[in-house]
């Protein structure tokens, strides 16, 4: 076991990802702030779902949630579709245009940790990947517990914009 002294050294730098994670994002579009990427990379992820089960996988309020799918919604990469389970409800479903988005945020982040870490070697990347791998499966990602209403019912549309 790891001495109390390493695991507050570890304490102060995880609470530097977050400034980490604002600057990478400065590289996105004006029009799309993080919680929007979110959005949609958890539609592309998970596919079709409930604003509830969105909002647990944000961990974030549903007026919260509700107000970042209002974002995505008027720029026509995320689709409102009625619930074929459940008619008074609706299913959140990525869009084209919201796949591109999210090609363009994948290529913003790719370009800014390429230059952050230009100086940093092929191994010291993987070693990097390999521990914060290992520290999300050791606390647990609550992204990727599956339930039944992440599954698409058979009857269920597809995103119809482009």
């Amino acid at each position: 076991m790891a001495a109390r002294g390493s695991y507050e050294e570890l304490a102060r730098h995880l609470s530097g990802i977050g400034a980490v994670r604002r600057e990478m994002s400065r590289g996105f579009p004006a029009d799309c702030p993080p919680a929007s990427a979110a959005v949609l990379a958890l539609l592309h992820k998970y596919g079709e779902m409930r604003m509830s089960r969105l909002a647990e996988l944000m961990v974030i309020d549903m007026s919260v949630t509700s107000r970042h799918v209002a974002h995505t919604a008027e720029r026509g990469w995320v689709e409102r579709l009625p619930d074929p389970r459940d008619g008074r409800s609706r299913l959140l479903c990525l869009t084209e245009r919201g796949r591109r988005q999210l090609d363009t945020l994948s290529e913003a982040t790719t370009e800014a940790l390429e230059s952050f870490l230009h100086d940093w070697t092929d191994d010291d990347i993987a070693r990097l990947n390999g521990m914060l791998a290992r520290l999300r499966e050791s606390f647990g990602d609550c992204r990727a517990r599956v339930t039944r209403q992440d599954t698409p019912h058979p009857a269920a549309r597809h995103c119809s914009r482009k």
